[in-house]
C-alpha cells in the first residue's frame, strides 16, 4: 500500500525550488530548476470508495518562464472519458461482458466517419486528442489505477495525439512515497487499442518534456532530439538531497501540429516492466490491451520522464 505524502511537507518542499544556470555540467536546451515547486493546488481528486493519493499542481520558475508540474491539464469533469474500471466511481466490472458500450458517449470529430471505440490505461493521468481535438481526459491523475474506454467518429485518415503525466507527491521533485522511501522516483506507461486496430507500439512518436529528479546533471545527454537519461540515478531516497528538474517548452498545437516528425519513437516496455499484474483495471481486460497485440509505450526513461506526448498517424 502506498502511503500519501502530508500537505505539509508538500508545503515545505515548495519553498526549496529557486533557479539554478545551466553549468558546464548540462549544455541542453531543457530549463534546469534546482529544488520542488510552489504548490497551487494541494490535491486535484479525492476518492469517495478508495484511497487516493495526492496529486498536487505545482509551479516552477526560472527567468522569465513558468512551468506547471507535473502538467497542464485540463482537468474538468465534462471532460472526463467514461469509465471502463474506476473504483473510486465504484465502477468495478470483472470483464468486458459486464461493460455497456452504448452507454459510452460518441464524441464527433467528423459528420462523415466510422465510430472508433479505444480503450486506454495509462500511469497516471491522460489527455486524449484526434485531429487536434479533446475526446476525454483521465477522472483520476494519480491513484488507485483506472482505466477508460472511449468512442469517436472520424475519418481515415486522422491523427492521435496524448498527452501522458507520471504524476508526483513530491511537488516539482518528480518523486513519491513508495517502497519505504519517501523520495521515490515513480515509473510512467501507456497502452491502448482501437477498433480500427490502431493500437500503441514503437511506431508512435514520443517526447518528454519535464524530466525529474535528477541528481547530477552530467549524466544527461542530448541528440538532436534525444533527450537522454540512461545512466542518471533512479534511486530513491529517505531525505531530501539536492534534486533537479528539466523542462522543455511544448510546442504551441502540438496535438494537430507537424512537430512531431522529429520526435524520437516510443520504446515498448511489457507488463512485468511497468508491473500491472496486481491491477485489475488493466488485468480485467487484458484481452483489449496486450491481447490485441498492443504494447505498454513511454520515452526512453520510464522512470525518470514525468510528462511525455504522444503522436501516432493512422493511414
Amino acid at each position: 500500500m502506498k502511503i500519501e505524502t502530508p500537505i505539509k511537507s508538500l508545503l515545505l518542499l515548495s519553498i526549496l525550488s529557486f533557479p539554478v544556470s545551466a553549468s558546464n555540467e548540462y549544455a541542453g536546451a531543457a530549463h534546469v530548476i534546482k529544488g520542488g515547486a510552489e504548490v497551487k493546488t494541494q490535491t486535484l481528486f479525492s476518492c469517495e470508495n478508495g484511497r487516493s493519493r495526492l496529486s498536487p499542481i505545482g509551479v516552477k520558475s526560472i527567468n522569465d518562464h513558468s512551468f506547471t508540474v507535473p502538467a497542464k491539464v485540463q482537468y474538468e469533469a465534462d471532460k472526463f472519458a467514461s469509465n471502463l474500471y474506476d473504483e473510486c466511481s465504484n465502477v468495478v466490472p470483472s470483464s468486458l461482458a459486464e461493460v455497456d458500450l452504448s452507454s459510452v458517449p460518441v464524441i464527433e470529430v467528423d459528420q462523415e466517419g466510422e465510430v472508433i471505440t479505444g480503450y486506454i490505461f495509462a500511469d497516471n493521468y491522460f489527455e486524449l486528442f484526434i485531429n487536434g481535438k479533446l475526446i476525454g481526459v483521465d477522472p483520476v491523475p494519480f491513484t488507485p489505477f483506472n482505466s477508460n474506454i472511449v468512442r469517436f467518429k472520424v475519418k481515415t485518415p486522422y491523427d492521435i495525439a496524448i498527452k501522458v503525466v507520471d504524476w508526483e507527491e513530491n511537488s516539482g521533485l518528480g518523486s513519491e512515497n513508495n517502497r519505504g522511501k519517501r523520495f521515490f522516483p515513480g515509473d510512467g506507461g501507456l497502452i491502448a487499442s482501437f477498433s480500427d486496430g490502431t493500437k500503441t507500439n514503437a511506431d508512435w512518436s514520443a517526447q518528454t518534456f519535464y524530466t525529474a529528479p535528477i541528481y547530477d546533471l552530467s549524466c544527461v545527454e542530448e541528440v538532436g532530439e534525444q533527450r537522454m537519461t540512461k545512466t542518471c540515478d533512479t534511486s530513491g531516497r529517505d531525505e531530501y538531497i539536492e534534486t533537479y528538474s528539466l523542462h522543455w517548452d511544448i510546442p504551441s498545437n502540438w496535438e494537430s501540429s507537424d512537430s512531431y516528425l522529429s520526435w524520437p519513437k516510443s520504446v515498448e516496455f511489457t507488463e512485468d516492466e511497468i508491473g500491472v499484474n496486481n491491477k485489475k483495471a488493466y488485468m480485467n481486460f487484458r484481452e483489449k490491451f496486450t491481447g490485441t497485440g498492443a504494447s505498454f509505450i513511454w520515452s526512453s526513461n520510464v522512470i525518470l520522464d514525468n510528462l511525455v506526448l504522444f503522436r501516432y498517424h493512422v493511414k
